[in-house]
């Protein structure tokens, strides 16, 4: 089992889509169990570009490839961990803030969520308060994460939290912000629950607040 898992992630950091997939349908033809595929074999090959990416022995171009990848290991496996308990990690509502119209670091991120097993809703980008609130209430996620990419747009995150509470509805939910212009101090300051400076920190600081 150990080799055929230590393949698909090795498979997968090269960024070898076709490889991952028919591995993981190997694997799965020789009974080695879908979520231990998942934890074992894809996670860690994500985690290891994960490190790269940080000591920059690699580009988001190369995490965008890997993370193809693994969407190639996690097509094989979602028939079956959808009726897996295990896999009902959690929910996430995703946005980038109104007036701000980027999205590459926001859809890189949804990518890892889903990689995770975190259920995404995925509101886009310029995204107005009340239409974070709203979400909110439609989906009943644990985590809401807002991204921003300019300074200009910063304080619409602290307006998106202020509508949440006008609501009351800021107890339902975890919230964190990322983005090149937000820090540890300003989520702190606008009453967010955690804050992310990169696409793994998210990730993980995501799946540590869903199971809370």
């Amino acid at each position: 089992m150990k080799t055929e898992l230590e393949l698909i992630t090795k498979a997968l950091i090269k960024g070898q889509a076709n490889r991952v997939r028919n591995l993981t349908m190997l694997a799965i033809e020789n009974g080695i169990n879908p979520q231990t595929i998942l934890v074992k074999a894809l996670m860690p090959g994500m985690q290891e570009i994960g490190g790269q990416l940080r000591d920059n022995i690699i580009y988001i171009s190369d995490v965008l490839i890997a993370s193809r990848a693994m969407h190639a290991g996690l097509h094989i496996l979602k028939p079956l961990l959808s009726n897996s308990e295990q896999f009902s990690v959690g929910k996430v509502i995703i946005g980038t803030v109104a007036g701000d119209l980027h999205d590459i670091g926001k859809n890189l991120i949804v990518m890892m969520y889903r990689g995770a097993g975190l259920e995404v809703i995925d509101l886009g980008i310029d995204v107005q308060p009340e239409d974070f609130a709203q979400a909110i209430i439609d989906h009943q996620p644990g985590v809401l994460a807002m991204s921003a990419m300019l300074t200009t747009t910063l304080g619409m995150m602290s307006e998106t939290i202020k509508e949440i509470e006008r609501r009351e509805l800021r107890n339902k939910v975890k919230i964190i912000i990322g983005g090149n212009p937000a820090t540890k101090d300003f989520a702190q300051a606008i009453n967010a629950d955690g804050f992310a400076d990169d696409v793994f920190n998210a990730v993980d600081l995501t799946l540590k607040l869903v199971t809370q």
